[in-house]
């Protein structure tokens, strides 16, 4: 089982989405996060004041999925979550050892 774990521009979740949807994934997190990667943020004008905006919101997902669907799954991702401008984030492949159904007791693949 592998974590998926994308950080997005937050007007492309509904893409992303319904691009996972269609995948047949079932579940997701969505975490409203802020950061910055290459850009360090940028300066705005507010009531003639300059100011620094260090930290742009963005959106984590997070999926849990089997090991054979997760080039389909970042696939999906990078296609809709893709502007072709700096910021559009990043995609972290994780491995998850364990998973268990809090309600059912079920386990690892039969609990994702």
């Amino acid at each position: 089982m592998r974590k998926i774990e994308a950080i997005i521009k937050p007007f492309k979740l509904e893409d992303v989405k319904d691009g996972l949807t269609e995948l047949g994934i079932t579940g997701m997190t969505i975490i409203e996060v802020k950061g910055y990667g290459r850009q360090q943020g940028h300066s705005e004008l507010y009531r003639g004041a300059e100011y620094v905006v260090e930290f742009i919101p963005k959106i984590k997902i997070e999926v849990v999925v089997s090991a054979d669907e997760v080039d389909n799954v970042v696939k999906s991702i990078v296609e809709n979550a893709r502007t072709g401008k700096i910021g559009d984030g990043k995609i972290f492949v994780s491995d998850v050892s364990r998973v268990v159904r809090i309600r059912t007791g079920e386990e690892d693949e039969e609990a994702i």
